[in-house]
């Protein structure tokens, strides 16, 4: 039986994917979550075969929860579920421990087949992006442009750009206030930026949050 999270911010979208799921002979989901930060609790209190995780999510994007349960439980294979088929997620998705990604548009037609395939240790990926984006970053390896910023500095960005206060944030990502405030410190300094303005639109740019 494998095991499946399901984490997406909207109730009617995990809904069908519940249903899509717990219909195939096999399968079972063990957890739900609505945000990235639920989701990498509940990957670390399940452990279950596969998590599948939202690419656009709150308080921690699909792609941020990635990295984090693949850090705390690299047994569990993700696979993440987008709106978006620019190669920059794709690509973050990938450097982050994912190992497949597939459009919400086709979900109907190939969550399932990649579940199994990831479960497997096996990659999928849009058949558009296969012949050519994959290739591109496979043969280019560590060439692929980088964020300035570091996966911490990224976690800390989408959230003041969601609103939240430094206290807020401390305990989200369960640190001191005073590095969440080094850390806004040097984001700021890196990117040239001033202000909580500059860095939402840097955030919208980077896909941490939607417009």
């Amino acid at each position: 039986m494998l095991h499946v999270l399901l984490a997406d911010d909207h109730g009617i979208v995990r809904s069908g994917l519940r249903m899509l799921v717990d219909r195939q002979e096999g399968m079972h989901v063990v957890a739900e979550a609505d945000d990235g930060v639920a989701a990498v609790e509940e990957a670390l209190r399940h452990k279950p075969d596969v998590a599948i995780l939202d690419v656009a999510m709150p308080r921690m994007t699909g792609v941020q929860a990635a990295r984090e349960i693949k850090a705390h439980c690299p047994e569990v294979a993700v696979l993440l579920l987008s709106m978006h088929d620019e190669e920059h997620y794709l690509f973050d998705g990938l450097q982050a421990g994912a190992l497949g990604y597939v459009l919400k548009r086709a979900a109907d037609e190939d969550l399932i087949e990649a579940v199994r395939s990831v479960a497997a240790g096996r990659p999928f990926l849009p058949a558009t992006t296969q012949s050519t984006l994959v290739k591109e970053w496979l043969a280019r390896g560590e060439e692929v442009p980088r964020d300035p910023l570091t996966p911490r500095e990224q976690d800390v960005v989408k959230l003041i750009a969601e609103a939240y206060t430094n206290k807020q944030i401390a305990e989200i990502l369960k640190v001191s206030e005073k590095t969440v405030e080094s850390h806004r410190a040097n984001v700021l300094a890196k990117l040239g930026m001033r202000d909580r303005v500059e860095l939402v639109r840097y955030a919208i740019r980077r896909g941490l949050i939607e417009a």
